[in-house]
């Protein structure tokens, strides 16, 4: 969602499918820091797509918004890809149920 305040002020961010992600929590607020602290009027949309992309292949478990998925990732790295294919594909990854999206 691009506000009023941009570029002065970052657009919001959500992710509207559930996913088993560090940086991402299960209401589907993102965790970048270009849309927060380091964000600049000179940053575009462009930048924050590609800051997203860099999320996905690279998470981030130093600075989680679901701190399960980032405690799995630093202890283990097969079973957090194996929770990530899980969730894509429907099922419980924990106690949480994910909605398929991937067919």
């Amino acid at each position: 969602q691009v506000g009023q305040g941009y570029p002065h002020d970052p657009p919001k961010v959500k992710c509207e499918t559930m996913v088993y992600h560090p940086n991402i929590d299960l209401e589907g607020n993102v965790c970048l820091n270009i849309l927060r602290e380091d964000w600049k009027p000179v940053l575009t949309i462009n930048s924050i797509i590609y800051g997203l992309q860099y999320l996905f292949l690279e998470p981030n478990p130093e600075d989680p918004l679901n701190k399960e998925a980032a405690e799995v990732l630093q202890s283990n790295r097969r079973l957090f890809e194996q929770n990530v294919q899980r969730s894509l594909r429907g099922g419980y990854v924990g106690a949480t149920y994910f909605e398929r999206c991937l067919k």
